[in-house]
């Protein structure tokens, strides 16, 4: 099989063209002289955006760029912690055809973005195909409806193309995320990488969480906001459910504040699985998630400690890694699973790259995670999914 190289940098430096600039010298010096196909950078929110991008254009030269604000970033086993920090990572050429593009408008018409996404990141690659693909997403954290974005992809790319990804965070503050395509740092958007594979691509996920307590039915929502849960006051219902003594102690707060809830929903799938669905309690006192839950839904509340989190690394790598011939693995973790671990953040990122072997780890800590492989549902929250390339 050809040989993929593959380059991986970063820089904690606070000045946008400086660390722009020796994060991308660090990875591109990684393709031994080879000229890279693809760029992913992934940074704090707190640089200078369009700044930083210049300045990793200049190493990497006209390469598509693709890539989000991030809640911290994580490469070869090393924590970059929210607030500080810029990775970049080089993929040679040889191995994938990749075609990239971006849309806006995640805010007036979720499904439609994710439909124009797809089709212009499968017209960006070109009329070959080879016999396999992914495609990869970036969205904006706060826009819209992420499980609708992923419905549009969907209904184009069709139950054999695996999606994976990330949303858009910003060091655990609700102003603003954002993603990146090529210079351009788009807000309310979206950006896509289509992957043209020979072999077959698996997008993989975990998260740990357990379930605590019955199942319940959702009788009552207003987009985002859960009034009712079995036809009683939602809030009353999910305090209720909480395997501490003071709920008050764990409910969870606007992410302004910090996220740091040890409770999420979990949306019971036809398969008797649960996709983990964050919640908080806005201003008014209301019961809120970052996609909203169908109506007549069922549900559990969830609860995880560190060791549920961590315990699951190693078995999610190694089913990436089954059967590839991998040299990069690309992982995405949530910024409520970081504020779940507390002290012990660093240890994922260690834990990962240990599992991995020789095979890098790249990624960053998100707003909500993609991962589907088959069927319809994909968005996660607080869960941890991969894809090896």
């Amino acid at each position: 099989m050809t040989v993929f190289r593959v380059g991986i940098g970063a820089s904690v430096l606070a000045d946008s063209t400086m660390a722009g600039r020796q994060a991308a010298e660090s990875a591109l010096s990684g393709l031994a002289g080879g000229e890279p196909a693809l760029v992913v950078v992934f940074a704090t929110a707190s640089h200078d955006l369009p700044v930083l991008l210049a300045a990793v254009r200049q190493v990497t030269g006209d390469a598509p760029l693709v890539g989000a604000s991030s809640s911290g970033q994580f490469s070869a086993g090393t924590l970059i912690p929210p607030g500080q920090g810029v990775s970049v990572l080089v993929l040679g050429s040889g191995r994938y055809r990749f075609g990239v593009a971006s849309v806006s408008g995640l805010r007036a018409n979720a499904f439609e973005a994710g439909r124009e996404l797809a089709r212009s990141c499968l017209a960006a690659a070109g009329p070959e195909r080879d016999r396999h693909a992914a495609l990869m997403v970036f969205s904006d954290g706060l826009a819209g409806d992420p499980q609708g974005l992923l419905n549009g992809v969907y209904q184009v790319t069709g139950a054999a193309v695996p999606v994976v990804g990330g949303a858009a965070a910003a060091d655990r503050d609700l102003s603003e995320t954002l993603v990146f395509h090529d210079g351009r740092v788009l807000g309310d958007g979206a950006v896509g990488v289509w992957i043209d594979s020979p072999r077959p691509l698996r997008v993989v996920s975990g998260h740990g969480w357990q379930a605590h307590g019955l199942p319940l039915l959702v009788t009552n929502v207003d987009g985002p906001v859960v009034h009712e849960i079995g036809g009683r006051p939602a809030r009353a219902v999910y305090e209720q459910n909480f395997r501490y003594d003071d709920p008050m102690q764990e409910l969870p707060t606007a992410w302004s504040q910090g996220y740091h809830s040890a409770h999420a929903f979990g949306l019971i799938e036809p398969d008797g699985s649960q996709l983990i669905r964050g919640a908080f309690i806005d201003e008014d006192g209301l019961i809120r998630t970052f996609t909203p839950l169908p109506p007549y839904s069922a549900v559990q509340i969830m609860t995880a400690g560190p060791d549920d989190l961590l315990d699951i690394s190693e078995p999610l790598i190694a089913d990436a890694l089954d059967g590839a011939d991998a040299t990069v693995l690309l992982t995405f973790s949530c910024a409520a699973r970081m504020d779940i671990l507390r002290e012990r953040g660093a240890e994922e990122a260690v834990r990962l790259q240990k599992a991995a072997g020789p095979v890098a780890t790249f990624g960053f800590y998100t707003y909500g995670e993609f991962a589907r492989t088959t069927g319809v549902s994909g968005y996660h929250n607080a869960t941890l999914t991969a894809l090896a390339l």
